[in-house]
């Protein structure tokens, strides 16, 4: 565990970066969950079995994370969120005192529910974003951000998860060009069906080894 220090809050996080790892994918939780989630920890094992880099942060500390679970307000905080992504977008840029290796490193966000729309924003904020993905998440919530999206976004949902689906259709309509909608046939909105959730590592990590590796320029 790594502690990355902001101006507002010390968040806890997991870091694994393999081997000249393509790039740095950093995970934005929503909904309640954490860096603790099974689903993302499942991804997170993919890429870096794919040769890249990850960090699974909580964006709340542990006393917001218990005024949340019992108010459910600070995981539609959209931007307090997407400043607490910012902040450690920068941090990663410069590269951390625990990962050096981390500063010029292509660096892609991958959102979860309502992290997804943080990610997006922080992406608009800070166009040294390579690539984002987004699973099950709810884009629309990044509101005037998304026109200013310019780096390529891959929206992932269930195909039996209808308004999610219907909201992510909409969100990829003002990303102007630069979003994909890859539908998972079957799947609910937590991926829980078989081979579901394999799907969405495949398709992630395919999205950002291509566009990482262009960023390097390799």
């Amino acid at each position: 565990m790594i502690t990355i220090g902001l101006a507002d809050a010390a968040l806890a996080g997991d870091l694994v970066i393999p081997d000249e790892p393509t790039g740095m994918v950093l995970f934005a939780h929503g909904s309640g969950s954490s860096r603790h989630s099974p689903r993302n920890r499942a991804v997170a094992h993919g890429l870096n079995a794919a040769g890249i880099g990850t960090l699974l942060l909580d964006l709340l500390t542990e006393q917001e994370e218990r005024h949340d679970a019992a108010t459910a307000a600070l995981r539609f905080d959209i931007e307090m969120l997407t400043m607490r992504l910012i902040g450690t977008i920068d941090r990663l840029a410069e590269g951390l005192e625990a990962a050096p290796r981390t500063a010029g490193v292509p660096l892609g966000l991958f959102g979860a529910s309502t992290g997804a729309a943080a990610a997006l924003a922080a992406t608009a904020a800070r166009p040294n974003v390579a690539a984002v993905v987004s699973r099950g998440g709810r884009p629309d919530l990044a509101g005037p951000s998304l026109p200013r999206v310019r780096a390529p976004v891959l929206l992932i949902v269930g195909g039996r998860d209808p308004e999610v689906l219907e909201l992510n259709r909409r969100a990829q309509e003002r990303l102007d060009g630069r979003a994909e909608l890859h539908v998972v046939s079957g799947a609910t909105h937590l991926f829980e069906e078989p081979g579901a959730l394999e799907e969405v590592t495949t398709q992630a990590a395919e999205w950002f080894n291509l566009h990482l590796r262009r960023a390097s320029g390799r």
